[in-house]
């Protein structure tokens, strides 16, 4: 259980957070730190801020990050005018580097053809087309290797006895190899394609769309090609449901959860931008200055809101000093 759930993973990770920030947390107690670590954890906020290698450490990570990306930026397809929620594959890639400095743009772009398929990298794009491919290319990330690998080996004639597994899940990601030009353009047998996979699944450590929603996906189908299927797995909604990170499609920009929490936030900054009566002088000097109580994120764990805290200060007193 404790392999399945990747216990060790967290354990050392607070243990490592513990030592770099034990002055902080000395003046809370461990017992606290740990209560708050492994919360975070339990709700899926202990992802946000950290390094890509931690984010894509284990299958409740990615899960998590996805659910969150959605979370923050689903105002995007839901807001505005006609256009408002097009966006090219580095305005995304933007959005993702602000939950994650150092995402690697590979990941993105690998997400963008799988919408683009064919057109320019630069092209527009839909919050919800990109989201549920990115969701596919993020999650599935290992598997999708050695999809290709076996697509392409079926192109060109071969029957891969050997699946190729990766073997390493450090943050770097190979290239993927898009189909031969010269391949033909109807792709490959959907059933011979099916088997590979079947044996795929059952080979590999990594996590995989469960098979038997493959098998019902590609039944229909006699040939496809390597992005169709892909495209395939991205428009599926029970291997979408299957993961458990994002809503169904028609649900995608509801989350009555966050929008109480947003309507709560705004009705305090409301509250405290409250000014009283204008009198006629109008004379702004003899206003009284309001201080504006600092509000903790709930998203960071304790340690992360000390440094925040302490940043906000620093903030407060040069702004106070050049005001002086």
């Amino acid at each position: 259980f404790a392999a399945q759930r990747h216990v060790l993973t967290y354990m050392e990770d607070a243990v490592s957070q513990l030592l770099e920030n034990r002055e902080d947390i000395s003046q809370y107690g461990i017992a606290r730190f740990f209560t708050e670590y492994f919360n975070s954890v339990r709700q899926g906020t202990h992802i946000l801020f950290r390094e890509f290698s931690f984010v894509q450490a284990t299958p409740h990570n990615r899960a998590s990050f996805l659910r969150t990306f959605w979370r923050c930026f689903r105002t995007v397809g839901k807001n505005g005018g006609k256009y408002s929620n097009l966006l090219t594959a580095q305005e995304y890639h933007c959005l993702l580097q602000l939950l994650c400095p150092d995402f690697p743009v590979e990941l993105t772009q690998k997400a963008a053809r799988i919408v683009l398929m064919d057109d320019a990298m630069d092209c527009l794009m839909s919050f919800s087309d990109f989201l549920f491919a990115f969701q596919i290319q993020f999650y599935y990330s290992e598997f999708l290797e050695s999809v290709a690998a076996v697509y392409q080996d079926l192109l060109a004639g071969k029957n891969p006895n050997t699946v190729i597994v990766p073997t390493s899940s450090s943050g770097q990601h190979r290239q993927r190899q898009p189909p031969n030009d010269c391949s033909p353009l109807d792709g490959v047998e959907a059933s011979l394609f099916y088997q590979c996979l079947e044996t795929l699944c059952d080979r590999s450590k990594y996590s995989c769309p469960p098979s038997a929603l493959v098998k019902e996906m590609l039944s229909s189908a006699q040939r496809l090609t390597f992005y169709g299927f892909l495209m395939a797995l991205a428009k599926d909604q029970g291997i979408n449901r299957a993961l458990g990170a994002l809503p169904d499609k028609g649900d995608l920009f509801l989350d009555p959860a966050m929008d109480q929490e947003l309507e709560k936030l705004v009705a305090q900054v409301s509250g405290l931008s409250i000014s009283g009566p204008s009198s006629s002088s109008g004379d702004a000097a003899n206003l009284p200055v309001r201080n504006s109580p600092r509000i903790n994120s709930p998203w960071k764990p304790l340690h992360h809101r000390r440094k925040m805290d302490a940043e906000s200060e620093g903030s407060n007193e040069e702004t106070d000093s050049s005001e002086n």
